[in-house]
């Protein structure tokens, strides 16, 4: 049940309405329940396509396969066709379990629309069939691809809470193997320590009324692996060498601890490092069409615009 907060008076409208919904209760199936599985995903894949009913984006989107794994290529109206502009790739949230189909398309286009560039949204396999390292083996596959095809100083790398974990982890990967880094990344609320260590994994248990403890899930995502290790909990890893990084979280969210504690491993290892914490702000932002979703938007498309090439 959520701690009934305060809703703080000086938020926007649309963010008090957002923070006035309590958290859904759901229970999450048994690790070999398949069909469980599949249902669950699916619901959460269809509340997130109806946030988008009855507003069209204006992208061209075209699914296609990279390295193996289904990828939406969505280019913003406006630019030319065979655009060889900035390439960025995102990876959908969505606890590591679900996102993917139709909703990872869509928020592909969102990211897409804010930063102004042509993207392509990885659709990476998930557990239980597909459990660690086939999403992250899925984004090193994608990574690849993008540099046979642009320069690494045209290549942004992004992703959202689970997304971000499968990015950062990427990045500690793609350094392990010799890879060059992208331009820059950026890091919404990311799930960056799946052994859920954090102050705010207490502190903010029932005040996020989005999301509520994963250990579940990582459990079932890491399939035996050591859940401290640094593909899987990149804020354990060695962040020498890492590209420009924003990172964003809330005061309501909790995966705070997860933001600031990689904020300061990150500026520990010397990395150009910007955090944006907003006020009240839980899991995810508040719903996508407030004022404070959209400061966040414009804050992205600024630093992603100050690491493109001129």
């Amino acid at each position: 049940m959520t701690t009934p907060v305060p809703v703080p008076a000086h938020l926007s409208e649309q963010a008090q309405a957002f923070l006035a919904n309590p958290r859904p209760a759901s229970a999450f199936p048994d690790p070999g329940d398949l069909e469980g599985w599949a249902a669950f995903a699916a619901g959460i894949e269809g509340y997130i396509v109806s946030m988008f009913a009855g507003h069209p984006l204006p992208v061209a989107e075209t699914e296609t396969e990279v390295g193996g794994a289904r990828v939406y290529v969505l280019q913003p109206e406006g630019l030319p066709e065979g655009d060889s502009g900035p390439l960025m790739l995102n990876v959908h949230g969505g606890g590591l379990m679900s996102g993917g189909g139709r909703a990872c398309a869509l928020t592909g286009a969102v990211q897409a629309l804010t930063v102004g560039m042509t993207t392509w949204a990885l659709d990476y396999r998930m557990p239980p069939q597909h459990p660690y390292p086939a999403g992250l083996d899925d984004a090193v596959a994608v990574y690849r691809a993008m540099l046979e095809v642009r320069d690494p100083a045209d290549l942004f790398i992004s992703g959202g809470s689970a997304g971000a974990n499968i990015a950062a982890a990427l990045l500690v990967r793609a350094k392990d193997e010799g890879l060059p880094m992208p331009a820059a990344a950026v890091l919404t609320t990311p799930e960056v320590d799946l052994t859920e260590s954090g102050d705010t994994f207490a502190v903010l248990d029932g005040v996020d009324n989005v999301l509520a403890s994963l250990a579940e899930v990582n459990v079932m995502y890491a399939d035996g692996h050591d859940l401290a290790h640094p593909y899987l909990s990149p804020l354990f890893a060695d962040l020498t060498g890492f590209p420009p990084t924003f990172l964003q979280s809330g005061t309501r969210d909790l995966f705070l601890s997860n933001t600031v504690r990689f904020h300061r491993a990150l500026l520990a290892a010397g990395v150009p490092t910007e955090l944006h914490v907003f006020e009240a702000m839980p899991h995810g932002g508040f719903g996508g069409s407030s004022p404070e979703d959209a400061d966040l938007n414009a804050a992205v498309r600024t630093f992603v615009t100050a690491h493109r090439r001129v």
